[in-house]
């Protein structure tokens, strides 16, 4: 019976461990400002459309109607496993901040830019500056 018990246990922590580990390896939106950020925090492994020169990186935010991102080049993921600290990176390489990423208990996801440039997006022929918090979902 403690075999039972311990291997039940063994598969509900490598469950766990499995759906922190998907957490943040996603596509997430933002519907106001019409941006999404696509990601896997766990390793370099997105490549950004039309931009494969700059190879494999953790991820990138974009408006969804313009080719130009802030590319996520550094990140460390906190012990809980629901917050990263990200360095990102405009892709002209002109501009960059830290941010925190982190989720809540309803699968949101909020964006908060702690130091450096302002996130900016292109937007009826100008810059639109991003709010310094800025809440995603997984649903466009």
């Amino acid at each position: 019976m403690k075999k039972i018990l311990f291997f039940c246990f063994l598969m509900a922590f490598s469950l766990v461990c499995k759906a922190q580990d998907e957490c943040f390896k996603c596509n997430i939106y933002n519907k106001e400002y019409n941006v999404s950020l696509t990601m896997n925090l766990y390793e370099e492994s997105i490549t950004i459309p039309g931009q494969d020169v700059l190879g494999k990186v953790y991820g990138y935010l974009k408006k969804l109607t313009d080719s130009r991102v802030w590319i996520i080049m550094d990140v460390e993921i906190d012990k809980s496993g629901k917050k990263a600290l990200l360095t990102m990176i405009n892709d002209y390489g002109s501009e960059d901040l830290e941010a925190e990423l982190s989720i809540d208990g309803d699968g949101n996801y909020t964006l908060k830019q702690l130091s450096g440039s302002t996130i900016k997006v292109a937007g009826n022929n100008k810059w639109i500056k991003l709010p310094k918090v800025l809440v995603f979902s997984s649903k466009k």
